[in-house]
Parts: C-alpha cells; structure tokens; sequence
C-alpha cells in the first residue's frame, strides 16, 4: 500500500473517531461547502417510511430524514458519531433511533426496511457479508441507495484545487460511467438488481447506485 494511502487511512480514522468534533469543518473545507448538500441529495431516491441509514457520521441525514417525515433508523461504529448524531435529533426534539455496531452483523431483524441509505462509505460497502445482510433486513422490493462518489465539476480555481485534492486522495476516481462488471455480479450475488444514477448540480456531479431487492 502507498505511503500516501497509509497516512490517509490513519487520517480518516482519527476524523471519524477521536477528531469527531472536527469533521463537519473538514468535511465543508474540502468539498467548498457542498458536503451538507450532497448527503441530502440522496433522499429524493429514498422508498418507503421506515428507512436504516448505515454509517451516519455526524447526524445530517438522519436529521433531514427526520424532517421528511421518515421513521430513521442510523448505525455507526463510531461511539462518537453516535454521541454527535443523538444530540442533534435531541436538540430538534426528535427521538434518535440509533444503534452502535458493523454493517456486516445489523442488529435488526429480517424485512425491517423499506430503504437502506449509505452516503460516501468507505471499502465495507464492497464486503459480500455487508450486502447479504443489507438484502436480509430490506422488505421484498425494497430499495438500497448508495452515494459513493462527488466530483467537484466547477471552473473557478478553488475547484480546480479541490477538484484534483479529491482525485489525488482517490476519494473522486475517474469519471462516472456504467456500473463495472465485477460491481453487478456483486449486488446480483446478494440478491439485487443494481443500476447506476448520474445526478449534476451547479459545480458538481454525484453517482448514485440504486439497487432493488
């Protein structure tokens, strides 16, 4: 693994653990404000009432889910994540549903949800034992949204700077194209029918993979 991946890896973990509190200022410097925007760019694509949010970092999602009229439900292996994301739904008077753990063992039992959503995840996402139990607590027909990757699209030289930062960190690879390969027997080995969605905004550009049980 490169140098470069090893100081990242450990970077990413102190962000998400012990540097909590500093995520959200990270997370707005490096996407120039839009990572807020991103993450809620997602619900238009959610099915259903009840709806499991896997990794929910600090709680924004879960908060807007909230907002909508969703009955949410979030994991995180983070305990901080969990504390950040429990005070914000307190503080707009809703009741946190949220349980600590990995999403390769859910804590919720067999056809529990209508949508699954998971916004930027890192390589758990691609672990066959996190999508077989994804496919076990979806209803029949249910629907898994995933948010993977944001490409800084704007002309401006912050986003040229932000735009290579992200490629340089491997967090934006390439340009978004049809789903690979290796990719669909993946979803079609845990049971789901995958296809990709490519949503532009004003300077950036999302992927969406939307997969039905």
């Amino acid at each position: 693994m490169p140098i470069i991946w090893r100081i990242l890896r450990i970077f990413f973990n102190l962000l998400y653990h012990q540097f909590a509190w500093s995520y959200d200022l990270v997370a707005a410097v490096v996407s120039l404000g839009q990572w807020k925007a991103w993450v809620c760019s997602i619900l238009p694509y959610i099915a259903g009432q009840r709806v499991l949010e896997l990794g929910h970092g600090p709680g924004h999602l879960q908060l807007a889910l909230h907002k909508h009229g969703f009955q949410a439900y979030g994991l995180d292996e983070s305990r901080q994540m969990g504390r950040q994301t429990f005070l914000r739904l307190q503080q707009k008077d809703f009741h946190p549903n949220l349980a600590r753990g990995q999403a390769q063992t859910l804590p919720f039992a067999q056809n529990t949800f209508q949508s699954v959503a998971i916004t930027f995840p890192s390589e758990y996402i691609f672990d066959p034992h996190t999508l077989e139990e994804i496919q076990r607590v979806l209803i029949p027909g249910g629907r898994l949204v995933i948010l993977p990757i944001a490409w800084i699209t704007g002309r401006s030289p912050l986003e040229r700077l932000a735009a290579w930062l992200f490629r340089t960190t491997g967090e934006a690879p390439g340009k978004p194209g049809e789903l690979n390969l290796e990719l669909k027997k993946l979803f079609e080995r845990a049971g789901f029918e995958a296809r990709k969605e490519v949503v532009e905004l004003k300077s950036s550009t999302l992927l969406f993979i939307l997969a039905k049980k």
